[in-house]
């Protein structure tokens, strides 16, 4: 995706999975979760360990996922990354973001020759709305000096 698509993504009208979501709230799996369903978003846990987080079904597969899922944010470590970016494909959903930290350069370069629209090296917390914090301030900054 282009950059001025980076806040685009976190678009409310449609239904993002999140892969990597733990039912641990102190995790960052949980953490964005949280943080995108308590600010409205239509969100889906995948996480195939775990069959509810928060009392809402958790998917335990990419494949899984109903069609109604039409873009993916992956917030696993990297070691899965590559193999998920595969199944988002498989399943036809174009739209994925790789959190910053999740992506290695093999799983940039399989999301390209998938023909994938994909985000990646960005936090999700200084896209999603509202952003707050230390976020805030980072966004504000990349801005100001014309890299956002």
């Amino acid at each position: 995706m282009k950059a001025q698509d980076q806040t685009t993504f976190f678009d409310k009208s449609h239904q993002i999975a999140i892969v990597g979501v733990s039912k641990n709230p102190k995790k960052f799996g949980y953490l964005v979760y949280d943080k995108l369903k308590t600010n409205g978003y239509n969100v889906v846990a995948v996480n195939p360990s775990a069959e509810a987080i928060d009392n809402e079904k958790c998917y335990n597969s990419i494949e899984a996922l109903p069609d109604t899922v039409k873009k993916v944010l992956i917030v696993t470590p990297k070691h899965h990354t590559d193999a998920l970016i595969k199944q988002v494909a498989q399943k036809g959903i174009k739209d994925v973001w790789i959190q910053q930290m999740s992506e290695t350069s093999e799983s940039i370069n399989i999301a390209q020759s998938l023909g994938l629209n994909s985000i990646t090296k960005r936090c999700v917390f200084m896209y999603a709305e509202p952003v707050k914090g230390i976020h805030a301030f980072h966004r504000g900054f990349l801005k100001f000096f014309g890299r956002l």
